[in-house]
């Protein structure tokens, strides 16, 4: 059963709460596009609402197949997609590995459970961040002007990291010939480590500069990232020579001895 989102205090499950006078689009906010899929006509109305209130243009659907419809229609032009993982249908879980099938927009997931098998889950899909029921509209507004501000690419220089090759101008990480398929959230966690030049670089530090917020201790949505990049860019993920875990305190990138 989906859970109402939050509007400051709680509210009944029922009721919409008038929205406050217009305080005008967020930063980051304005003319973004986000494509909210959740299956509870109340949540996807008062999500609709809150988020157009902020700046956002809202598309929204009912279930996984009009999910996938929409995006293979309206993809070009979503600028984020908020994912409830309990879909009717074809399942949260199964749209999030289609959205990232060839594609680094960046995704949401909205859980109703807290453990890690289910956050997990919704991550190792492809989600770059996830957030829980029932929703607080401030902290989900939050977590999206953190995504946009981080996809926007930036004017550092150019580094090489055994034999990769990292462009922050272009957003694109090369072995040789080759484009390596990162999601932006993954670009910017292995800018970060490239930019330590090999000094350690702890979960909070990661956390708070390529998520853009505190997480109070929960370094799931860290360690699965760094799973998922040590997949496309080490030749052996398991024991990995690039990315490396400086236990109990962070990670840093390999420089050449």
């Amino acid at each position: 059963m989906s859970t109402m989102p939050t509007f400051g205090p709680a509210i009944g499950l029922g009721s919409v709460p008038a929205p406050a006078p217009a305080p005008g689009p967020a930063p980051g906010a304005a003319n973004a596009s986000v494509l909210l899929i959740e299956d509870d006509p109340r949540i996807r109305q008062a999500l609709t609402l809150s988020l157009e209130d902020e700046g956002y243009e809202v598309r929204g659907v009912r279930d996984g197949e009009e999910a996938l419809a929409a995006f293979a229609a309206h993809g070009a032009t979503v600028d984020v997609v908020l994912l409830d993982l309990m879909l009717p249908g074809v399942d949260g879980l199964t749209v999030c590995r289609a959205l990232r099938e060839g594609h680094d927009v960046p995704i949401i997931i909205v859980t109703a459970r807290t453990d890690s098998s289910d956050v997990i889950a919704g991550l190792e899909a492809g989600a770059d961040d996830y957030v829980t029921k029932p929703l607080v509209a401030s902290e989900l507004n939050a977590r999206i002007k953190a995504l946009l501000r981080r996809v926007r690419g930036s004017g550092s220089p150019t580094h090489a990291v055994g034999d990769l090759v990292i462009d922050p101008a272009t957003g694109l990480v090369t072995r040789g010939e080759e484009e390596l398929g990162l999601t932006k959230t993954e670009f910017r966690l292995l800018c970060e480590l490239a930019a330590a030049h090999g000094q350690l670089v702890t979960r909070e530090q990661l956390l708070e500069r390529v998520w853009g917020y505190g997480y109070f201790g929960d370094t799931r949505l860290l360690d699965v990232h760094v799973m998922r990049l040590r997949r496309k860019t080490e030749e052996n993920p398991s024991n990995p020579q690039l990315i490396l875990t400086v236990r109990g305190m962070g990670y840093r990138i390999a420089t050449a001895s």
